[in-house]
């Protein structure tokens, strides 16, 4: 399975917020299929998060057309969501975007309300400084 362009930065850039990596990638299996999410993690220092667990399903945007990157990272998003209702429910899944893409595509008016109807979570990342720029539940 290949990892994202910038998945140690992602990774680099939750431990930098006191997240602790507990699966790197965090394998499902439910009805038969074999489903891989980036990263699992979980809170265990700040006191507004302890205990929070997350799924990070991370995307890197490089290629020719942002719009089909799009449609099969929210294609795996919502599967990745749907099985992890059911066999972790507890598990809050995010989408990680780059910031420049998160600026120049994310804030088009369709994929707001694509992310709004869907209710995708974001993470958005800066790979330079591997950073956390913005959550968006």
């Amino acid at each position: 399975m290949a990892k994202d362009l910038f998945h140690q930065a992602v990774r680099n850039a939750l431990e930098k917020e006191n997240w602790f990596i507990t699966d790197d990638p965090l394998s499902l299996k439910l009805g038969g299929v074999d489903l891989y999410i980036d990263l699992g993690a979980e809170k265990l220092l700040a006191a507004e998060r302890a205990g929070q667990k997350i799924a990070v399903e991370i995307k890197t945007f490089g290629g020719r057309s942002e719009i089909a990157e799009f449609h099969l990272a929210l294609g795996q998003f919502l599967n990745y969501r749907l099985a992890l209702q059911v066999s972790d429910s507890q598990r809050e899944l995010f989408l990680a975007v780059p910031q420049v893409v998160y600026e120049s595509f994310f804030t088009l008016e369709f994929i707001k309300m694509s992310i709004t109807n869907y209710q995708v979570k974001l993470l958005v990342y800066e790979p330079a400084t591997e950073t956390i720029a913005l959550w968006k539940n």
